[in-house]
């Protein structure tokens, strides 16, 4: 008798699963190289307004957008998570299915698969899984790549395993 490797949940896209989403799967880290356009900017404008003859106002300007781009850096993940917020999917319910074929991730809004073969790594956090994979190639040749987030929340122990299963870097 062969066992059914078939895994079906039900979660909400709410403001805590969106949360959990950005910190399980970001890379962004608050260091001086993640600021070095924005201060590249506020000292051009500096220098602008302070050494030419240009008018200030668009000095100001870049001053302004440096200052601007630093706010975005510092709020990025509250920024990402209101704008989750705000998307015609935010609140809905989406039915997770995982089988021998890949990912089925369905709601009102969006069906899509992720096929295991497409996948090019699965990568474990404390709370799920970031599941990179390839969406094919561009009109240059290139790689195009994405990523999901699955959480483990909703997901039972055997589901797991078998997502960790189907990784291609351990497989």
């Amino acid at each position: 008798m062969t066992q059914s490797n078939t895994f079906s949940a039900r979660f909400i896209l709410d403001k805590a699963h969106y949360t959990e989403c950005y910190t399980q799967s970001s890379t962004l880290t608050h260091d001086k190289k993640t600021y070095f356009k924005a201060n590249v900017l506020t000292v051009f404008g500096l220098i602008i307004l302070f050494a030419t003859p240009v008018n200030p106002y668009a000095a100001w300007f870049v001053i302004a957008l440096g200052i601007l781009e630093s706010i975005s850096v510092y709020y990025h993940k509250p920024w990402w998570v209101i704008r989750q917020m705000l998307s015609k999917a935010s609140n809905s319910e989406v039915k997770l299915t995982i089988d021998e074929q890949g990912i089925l991730t369905e709601s009102f809004h969006i069906n899509s698969r992720i096929l295991w073969p497409d996948v090019t790594l699965v990568t474990e956090t404390n709370l799920g899984f970031v599941i990179s994979f390839s969406l094919g190639k561009s009109v240059t040749g290139k790689d195009i790549a994405s990523k999901s987030y699955i959480s483990k929340a909703c997901l039972p122990d055997e589901a797991s395993a078998f997502i960790m299963s189907k990784n291609p870097i351990i497989a």
